[in-house]
């Protein structure tokens, strides 16, 4: 699969004749919208658990240095908490650009934290697309994230803001806070030293 999925995501038409729809947001998302919505809730979904297996080429890092973002592995009984935002099918063609390194749309079961569910989408970067790193240790992943920067920032930016939103949302994901506790370490080691 290509790099940039922007055209294969907009040929993908199932929600464009609703007025609205849920999109569900489980890295960046959480934490950083930047599109317009009519409402948010917290949720999950279930049978998907997040890894930082993906490659990103074009926000928190670059093709000759590619950081470390979140995608979803299929897990039975795992659930991924999350944001759910309520759109307009307009707000997908800004969403594919941003989206467009690896990552699909997938229609899912959103199960809002407060009661209820629906269907709606999210964006899943599979492990057959071009920027898929899969697994790796922990704390080689740290690493990679630690040494990455690309034109949305750096790198670390994605995973402690991440882990700081789950924290708000009252959420435990063992992956991420372990990554967060060994990317602590690593940028607290290459803190040069003040003098007194």
């Amino acid at each position: 699969m290509s790099l940039n999925t922007t055209h294969l995501n907009q040929s993908l038409t199932h929600f464009d004749h609703h007025s609205s729809f849920w999109l569900f947001g489980y890295g960046s998302l959480i934490w950083k919208a930047g599109f317009p919505y009519l409402e948010c809730r917290p949720a999950h979904i279930r049978g998907w658990i997040r890894r930082f297996w993906q490659g990103s080429h074009d926000h928190r890092g670059t093709p000759e240095s590619p950081g470390r973002v979140a995608t979803l592995i299929p897990e039975a009984q795992a659930i991924c908490h999350g944001m759910a935002y309520r759109i307009t099918p307009e707000t997908l063609a800004p969403l594919d650009v941003r989206e467009k390194n690896g990552y699909l749309r997938e229609v899912t079961t959103l199960h809002f934290d407060d009661g209820g569910s629906a269907e709606g989408l999210t964006y899943i970067a599979t492990r057959d697309n071009a920027a898929f790193l899969g697994p790796a240790p922990l704390e080689n992943i740290a690493r990679q994230i630690a040494l990455a920067r690309g034109p949305s920032g750096p790198n670390p930016d994605y995973l402690l803001n991440l882990a700081d939103a789950l924290r708000r949302l009252g959420h435990r994901d063992e992956h991420v806070f372990a990554l967060e506790r060994m990317l602590t370490s690593l940028l607290k080691d290459q803190t040069p030293p003040t003098d007194p």
